[in-house]
């Protein structure tokens, strides 16, 4: 067990990681075509691939939730104490926002940005139920049945949603935050961030419950399989 310093500078490391990618390759992808479901693609890909390195080597360090609103649900669960969750969840936004700079500078934009992107209406908002209520429902089924294959399903996940979603599945209101300081081909404008932020949590809390009483049968019937064969 890391300590809880450890355990936060892994979270903003790996938050912030995630969001140079997601930023830095929209910046690449945007220079490269005119395009834009190649650019889209060229965003979407190193997202995915970037997700499975981060949680393999950052997961046995801190969890690696990179996700206010994973982090949400886990101290819900009781899986992360709850005085926790706030160094957890600041720890996130500070790296976000870093990664969000760290990708201006290294394609010579000017740092601090505001973003001008419109992303607003039900649609966006649905979409972004839609994503964070996928992406935790792959977090906790996985955590049941294959641990092991998270940093797979859930760089999987991602990749499949941005392309599923209206929203492009942000599904993370540490990376929303961040990329409402960019204002490039990723961003988002910060008066969109607050109704993204809420459509993601409600997301987060719809699939914590409807994942709770969908995993909790498959346990009851084993210790009841059990319980009824004499040979066990």
């Amino acid at each position: 067990m890391f300590d809880l310093n450890r355990r936060l500078a892994a979270e903003a490391l790996g938050t912030g990681l995630l969001v140079c990618t997601v930023v830095g390759s929209g910046i690449m992808a945007d220079k490269l075509t005119e395009d834009v479901a190649l650019a889209l693609l060229g965003n979407t890909l190193p997202t995915g691939a970037i997700l499975v390195v981060l949680i393999t080597l950052l997961g046995p360090i801190s969890g690696a939730h990179f996700n206010p609103a994973v982090t949400t649900v886990f101290a819900l669960r009781g899986d992360l104490p709850a005085r926790e969750a706030a160094p957890y969840i600041i720890a996130q936004i500070i790296g976000g926002i870093l990664g969000t700079l760290l990708a201006h500078a290294m394609f010579e934009l000017p740092i601090l940005q505001a973003s001008s992107t419109l992303r607003t209406g039900p649609s966006q908002w649905l979409a972004e139920i839609t994503a964070t209520f996928g992406l935790v429902a792959t977090i906790l089924a996985g955590l049941r049945f294959q641990a092991a294959a998270i940093p797979w399903l859930v760089g999987l996940y991602i990749t499949a949603a941005y392309w599923f979603t209206a929203s492009t599945s942000f599904a993370n209101p540490a990376v929303a935050i961040a990329r409402a300081f960019s204002d490039t081909f990723a961003g988002i404008r910060p008066l969109d961030v607050p109704l993204f932020i809420i459509a993601e949590l409600i997301g987060a809390v719809l699939a914590l419950a409807l994942m709770s009483w969908l995993l909790a049968p498959a346990q009851d019937s084993a210790q009841d399989i059990s319980a009824k064969d004499p040979a066990q």
